[in-house]
């Protein structure tokens, strides 16, 4: 049992590193806005970034939407340190933006709107009670909504007429590099589902920090990417407080 539950960990960080990775070289996605509405996938908000960990710190503001309301609407106890846990990414995606040298506020904007529905979304599922539907089920559902959404939404948020006016659509590197995202973001999923059944919400938790870690490490050596002073303080901060939230979850389960 243990030998397999390794072999899910290092199964899910190696799509969670090839998908983020893969998504960065695709350098677009035709199912951006559905994605940022749904996490079903990496979104528009992150093609904005040059630098990987920046939309991962940022993204991390989804679970002190969680906490915030655990703690102010279903008055649960809420432990010192993920109550540090949450101020700590808060304060490193708050500051993120005031020193960032790769400044886009497309990219800022698309990042809220993600962490808003993400947070939204991860609210919904702990609320609602417990579902016929099976993990994959819902998931499967997600991608569903998902095109059917990005069909009614290209149109005003001004994909449908820009396409051919994309630089690379038609270079092959780039419909390779989206077709190898999307498959990687379809296992990224299915790993996740298979890694939140078989471990505990603590060592769940404790993977998903793994592979991030890696992921942001290796983008920094693969990619052009300006990291400042300030910049590397707000990314270790928010480091140390998803580490404390980690341990936090460890602890309670």
């Amino acid at each position: 049992m243990c030998v397999r539950r390794s072999l899910v960990g290092l199964t899910f960080c190696t799509c969670y590193l090839a998908s983020y990775l893969t998504n960065k070289v695709a350098d677009a996605h035709w199912w951006t806005f559905a994605s940022c509405v749904l996490e079903t996938g990496l979104g528009r908000d992150q093609q904005q970034f040059k630098a990987i960990p920046v939309f991962l710190t940022l993204h991390n503001v989804a679970e002190v939407i969680i906490c915030g309301y655990q703690k102010c609407f279903q008055k649960e106890k809420t432990s010192p340190a993920k109550i540090c846990s949450a101020l700590f990414l808060l304060a490193a995606a708050g500051c993120l933006p005031f020193n960032d040298s790769q400044f886009n506020p497309d990219g800022y904007f698309w990042a809220i709107i993600h962490l808003l529905c993400v947070g939204a979304y991860k609210i919904l599922q702990k609320s609602q009670k417990p579902s016929a539907l099976s993990d994959i089920d819902q998931q499967y559902l997600n991608y569903i909504f998902s095109v059917v959404l990005l069909a009614f939404a290209s149109h005003p948020t001004g994909d449908l007429f820009s396409v051919l006016d994309f630089p690379f659509l038609y270079f092959y590197r780039f419909h390779g590099s989206c077709c190898a995202s999307g498959f990687l973001g379809f296992f990224l999923m299915f790993s996740t589902v298979k890694l939140k059944n078989l471990l505990a919400p603590g060592q769940c938790a404790a993977w998903i920090f793994f592979a991030k870690i890696i992921t942001a490490g290796l983008s920094i050596l693969l990619f052009d990417a300006i990291l400042t002073s300030a910049t590397t303080g707000c990314l270790l901060l928010g480091a140390l407080g998803e580490a404390l939230l980690v341990f936090s979850e460890r602890k309670s389960s």
